[in-house]
């Protein structure tokens, strides 16, 4: 309802703002070439007309920010206060903090928690950070907006818009301290400092995230130089985390792709691990072996961004606790008989069970690769025998061909089942996307069909 609200004393302050300046500029052609089309103020501020559309832009507005500074939505709208342990922590507001209404959403993940089911990204994310807090390991995340999220699904600090106080919610827990740094789009600088920062403290979770994947490339030298080469050059281990936001959504060249096939091209004698976790849990568990693992090496995840809120990327709590990382993914409902099989990695997956439900196949099976390096070839060849080793293997992807995990992961394929991989996905392309969102819904759904037709 306060949501509604705030829509609703909007509109009435900019209509009232567009009513003024109609009258201070009327649509009518100026007698002279040049000339100010505009009325005189002194003529207009006499017409009541105009006292009327004051009245409401000041009053639309004045309104409006009451309602945002003096509402205790926290308290009236979302009516959560727990105590601050491991769970309940990533939500408890431990005192009084005035929220927006888009807040609501956010602070009713709370519920999944208690209930068990339905733990999305935002959640499961939480939850690593606190479990780990609690045991006693340091977490530190720095980013260009790393306390919100840059797509508004962490809400690490809540912040106060009345007195400008914050609140750091995973800061109640008693064990150990997280750090939470919104850096500058400086990323050669910041994701520098961040992996000295690993070095000098191993048993901590460090963690930096781009805005968008693609920004990695502004530290491409501090990638090169020293995350993917300085254990093979110098002995030097780290376990410094990377959360590259990467996904085909439509939002163009510069916000789409992390550059996948970069980080593979580094990838050799165990010196990184690259993965793309498409469920809260493997996030979990991700980035808990991160610092529970005897070894440090650094971790790149392919982080996604329609999945944060997507009804069907849920785990439940079952799934954190019992669970652990899977580096390869069985399909929940395989195929009875599975004549073909379709390897996939990240969002597209949902699309692909998606669109097997609409065409009601039932000999297709999907299954996910979660983790590209080190590859488990071993339990790919057996989920493969498992299935009756099907002849029809099909790789699919979001990225252009030449872009990617095909050319990295296609030799891997056909060396663990003897058979080199189908191509379903786009065609080799100079830029990462199209800058049209209609032109990427047909590319995307080309890919999709590929992946049945092939």
């Amino acid at each position: 309802p306060f949501a509604g609200a705030y829509v609703a004393l909007a509109v009435v302050a900019l209509l009232a703002m567009a009513l003024m300046a109609f009258l201070r500029f009327p649509p009518t052609p100026a007698p002279v070439a040049g000339a100010d089309r505009g009325r005189p103020l002194s003529v207009i501020v006499r017409q009541p007309v105009f006292i009327v559309a004051t009245a409401g832009a000041a009053l639309g507005f004045g309104v409006m920010n009451l309602l945002m500074a003096a509402t205790p939505l926290a308290m009236q709208v979302c009516g959560f206060a727990f105590d601050p342990q491991v769970g309940d922590s990533t939500m408890n507001l431990g005192r009084l903090v005035v929220l927006k209404a888009r807040m609501s959403q956010e602070l009713r993940a709370a519920e999944a928690y208690k209930a068990g089911t339905n733990i999305d990204w935002s959640l499961g994310e939480g939850l690593a950070f606190a479990s780990l807090l609690a045991e006693g390991y340091p977490v530190r995340i720095s980013g260009q907006d790393c306390e919100r999220g840059t797509f508004s699904h962490r809400h690490a600090v809540l912040h106060d818009p009345s007195n400008d106080a914050e609140y750091c919610p995973l800061g109640s827990i008693a064990g150990a301290e997280i750090e939470l740094v919104n850096s500058s789009l400086s990323e050669y600088a910041v994701l520098g400092f961040d992996y000295g920062y690993s070095l000098e403290a191993p048993d901590s979770l460090v963690i930096w995230e781009a805005q968008f994947g693609d920004f990695a490339n502004g530290a491409q030298i501090m990638i090169d130089q020293f995350i993917a080469s300085a254990e093979s050059k110098w002995g030097q281990t780290s376990g410094l985390v990377m959360l590259l936001p990467h996904g085909y959504e439509g939002q163009g060249p510069e916000h789409s792709s992390a550059r996948l096939e970069r980080f593979l091209q580094l990838c050799a004698e165990n010196n990184l691990q690259v993965a793309q976790p498409s469920t809260p849990a493997q996030l979990f568990h991700a980035l808990r072996r991160q610092v529970k693992s005897d070894l440090r090496k650094p971790l790149v995840v392919m982080t996604p961004k329609s999945l944060l809120r997507h009804k069907s990327c849920v785990s439940t709590l079952a799934e954190l606790t019992g669970g652990r990382f899977q580096a390869i993914l069985p399909d929940a409902t395989p195929a009875a008989r599975t004549e073909r099989l379709l390897l996939c990695s990240g969002k597209v997956f949902y699309e692909l069970d998606a669109e097997r439900a609409a065409r009601k196949d039932t000999a297709t099976t999907i299954v996910r690769i979660e983790q590209f390096y080190p590859f488990d070839a071993a339990t790919l060849a057996k989920l493969h025998a498992d299935l009756g080793s099907p002849k029809k293997v099909v790789w699919v992807q979001d990225e252009p061909k030449n872009m990617g995990g095909w050319s990295f992961i296609a030799p891997l394929i056909e060396e663990a089942l003897g058979q080199r991989p189908l191509y379903a996905g786009r065609d080799a392309a100079a830029s990462p996307a199209v800058g049209s969102l209609s032109v990427h819904k047909i590319e995307q759904a080309d890919v999709i069909r590929q992946a049945f037709g092939a």
